[in-house]
């Protein structure tokens, strides 16, 4: 039995919504969805499906003809451990690893800083606004929180942004 990591179940959950995908499907999915607000390397996206199926939590297929793709779907197994670990509580915290209030920390001009920071938020939030108006049909409750989450959190960084690039004295 492997350890199942925060990865594999980003793999076992998208391979359950989409009922099959080859690791390159799966890498579109985490960067139009999940990839918003958890982090994954393109590496391990493309390598955990061979690893799950190793295990027996996925099932792996080559396609018949043309490029010959790993197609993978859920055994069992895979579909009786995302359950059990959607049951899980958990009390575990956001992460937070953000370039801009690090080198802020350390002393970056906040001005110079602030444009730069508030310029990428804006557009982030209102990519997440595109997305949320976008949706003819309403989308299910995980991922439509998750979206207002984002746009929440967006809100919140432009306007701490603004508030230290009005506050920072301009370096000369």
């Amino acid at each position: 039995m492997i350890r199942l990591t925060p990865t594999s179940y980003v793999v076992l959950g998208l391979v359950e919504s989409s009922g099959e995908a080859t690791p390159y499907e799966l890498k579109q999915q985490v960067a139009a969805g999940v990839g918003n607000f958890w982090s994954l390397q393109h590496a391990q996206v493309y390598g955990e499906p061979e690893r799950l199926a190793g295990a027996g939590y996925l099932e792996e297929h080559r396609e018949e003809s043309g490029r010959r793709r790993k197609r993978y779907r859920l055994t069992d197994s895979g579909r009786e451990a995302l359950a059990a670990w959607r049951e899980e509580k958990t009390s575990a915290l956001s992460e937070l690893r953000d370039l801009g209030l690090l080198k802020l920390y350390f002393g970056a001009d906040p001005h110079t800083l602030a444009v730069a920071q508030l310029a990428a938020h804006r557009e982030k939030l209102a990519e997440y606004e595109r997305i949320a108006a976008a949706e003819p049909d309403p989308i299910s409750f995980g991922p439509r929180m998750a979206l207002e989450a984002g746009i929440g959190h967006e809100r919140e960084w432009v306007e701490f942004w603004e508030r230290v690039a009005e506050e920072a004295p301009k370096r000369a």
